[in-house]
């Protein structure tokens, strides 16, 4: 203990401490960096609050919430990411951080509800026209961009309904009008489909699905190749206070390590599962990019490298009260949103407009987990057995 801090009295000497541990330590895990506040080592140090390479206060970021954004750009193929704290954060940012009132965004009618909700709600009150557009449009959109169309949104496939969107025609027309196309990329985890090689400015997703993996975090991502556009996104980021838990990142930096190995094993379960469901009676309709039933799948099979873990079926004979029964019967599929993580999931929607009015709420949602998909299958079947 040095002269100076044998002076220091109790209280100083707990936050002032005179030694501290060696940091010569290596370890296959990022450190996990947590803080509020950053320290300079002098005035001049402190800098500008935009630079994307300084740290400055840990709300824009520590080198564990940094470590991870570099890790999904250099996945998605992007030059630039920004971690945020959900998906739908992801969603809300661009929206921020493009447009004004007086604008108007395109949005596919198949998007991920709160995307919709946030549309219908805040940005209609700040005068921002949120138009929606038949998924599988293609690029027909061309005759929906107007003068002030800021933002195209894609979302592929479809939430619940799974349509495969022609993300490149649909791109190639916004960029024909000078408009910026955005991706939800959830679904395909910026692996099975290489959202920037398709012509796209933004690429959203919920790192909550595959990227976390186990059902037990909340984080969201934008990628992009823009300087510019990162430049506004990181701006919009800062000012609306969507700092992320370094914590969280680490989970996620964890679940990056075994994201390859989960996805292969959840796309042969899911299939194995979805081609069972596929030839039992009850099961008018499948909705599965990999099966000729889903909207869009010649558009997969060119565009896309796989499929992943979530499909619908639609049980076009029954009732609503029958496809009730069949959700609350099964034991192994438990009831809630979300997919991506270890337990297989089910839901339904009773107010579902899509594909039909009649056939929404006929609709069941499957995420299959890493369950063994035999066992998955006799859940399967003895739900049905009780619901016919």
């Amino acid at each position: 203990m040095s002269d100076d801090s044998k002076k220091r009295r109790l209280a100083t000497r707990l936050i002032h401490p005179d030694r501290y541990a060696s940091t010569d330590f290596t370890s296959l895990a990022v450190p996990t960096y947590r803080g509020s506040t950053v320290v300079f080592d002098s005035v001049a140090d402190v800098g500008d609050a935009n630079d994307s390479d300084q740290y400055r206060y840990g709300l824009y970021g520590t080198p564990t919430t940094r470590d991870l954004a570099i890790r999904i750009a250099a996945i998605e193929g992007a030059e630039h990411c920004l971690i945020v704290p959900s998906g739908q954060a992801a969603i809300a940012l661009p929206y921020l951080a493009f447009c004004k009132t007086g604008d108007h965004v395109l949005l596919p009618q198949s998007a991920y509800g709160p995307n919709t909700e946030l549309a219908a709600d805040i940005l209609d009150r700040l005068g921002i026209e949120v138009e929606r557009y038949e998924p599988t449009i293609g690029g027909g959109i061309a005759g929906l961009i107007r003068d002030n169309t800021q933002l195209v949104w894609t979302e592929s496939p479809g939430s619940i309904t799974m349509e495969i969107q022609d993300v490149p025609a649909i791109c190639a027309a916004a960029r024909e009008r000078g408009v910026l196309a955005v991706i939800d990329n959830t679904y395909g985890a910026g692996i099975l489909f290489d959202a920037f090689k398709a012509g796209v400015d933004i690429s959203v997703q919920a790192l909550t699905k595959y990227q976390g993996g186990h059902s037990d975090l909340l984080l969201g991502s934008i990628a992009t190749r823009n300087a510019k556009l990162d430049a506004k996104l990181r701006e919009a980021q800062r000012l609306t206070g969507m700092g992320v838990s370094p914590d969280d990142c680490s989970m996620v930096l964890r679940g990056l390590k075994t994201l390859d190995v989960r996805l292969q094993r959840l796309e042969q379960s899911a299939l194995t599962v979805a081609r069972w469901l596929y030839e039992q009676h009850q099961v008018t309709t499948m909705l599965h990019p990999a099966f000729a039933d889903c909207p869009g799948h010649d558009i997969w099979k060119r565009d896309w490298t796989g499929s992943a873990s979530i499909f619908s079926v639609i049980f076009g004979h029954w009732t609503r009260t029958q496809v009730e029964r069949f959700v609350d019967g099964l034991k192994l599929f438990k009831i809630g949103y979300s997919w991506g993580g270890a337990n297989s999931l089910v839901m339904t929607y009773a107010g579902l407009k899509r594909p039909t009015p009649e056939s929404g709420p006929l609709l069941v949602r499957l995420n299959i987990g890493l369950e063994d998909p035999q066992d998955l299958i006799e859940d399967l079947e003895q739900a049905l057995t009780k619901a016919g």
